[in-house]
């Protein structure tokens, strides 16, 4: 697999870097919580908990012709692109949520992976359609 630390072509494989931002921010605002407001700290600790953990042991790859999820070395889901019909990166200033919508379902996922290089690459292979 080809890492992207330049600018990734379309025809290569691209594995998405992990971000840590997203469960480490929840873990934080948990704990202290915690101190405050135990049954609210609780599940925001225990939130940051399990982000933590999936990201650490999911990748997104971006092949020439769909995005696969892999937990560990083996493949769980995949995403043609032909079957996409739009996507979006909420909240642009701090992402936090990636959307994308096929033609029988949509995903919701919380970016737990480098928002640049998700963004270089959906433009790249999955180009927005425009309403």
């Amino acid at each position: 697999m080809t890492s992207a630390i330049s600018t990734p072509q379309p025809t290569e494989t691209v594995e998405l870097a992990p971000s840590y931002k997203i469960p480490i921010v929840l873990l934080l605002a948990g704990f202290a919580m915690l101190f405050v407001q135990i049954w609210v700290g609780l599940p925001i600790f225990a939130f940051g908990l399990f982000l933590l953990i999936q990201t650490a042991s999911l990748r997104l790859t971006f092949t020439p012709t769909e995005l696969d999820v892999y937990r560990g070395a083996t493949r769980i889901r995949q995403f043609p692109y032909s079957e996409w019909q739009n996507w979006e990166i909420f909240w642009s200033p701090v992402p936090i949520l990636f959307y994308f919508k096929e033609v029988k379902s949509i995903h919701f996922l919380p970016i737990l992976f480098n928002p640049q290089q998700l963004r270089t690459c959906l433009e790249q292979r999955c180009p927005r359609m425009t309403p």
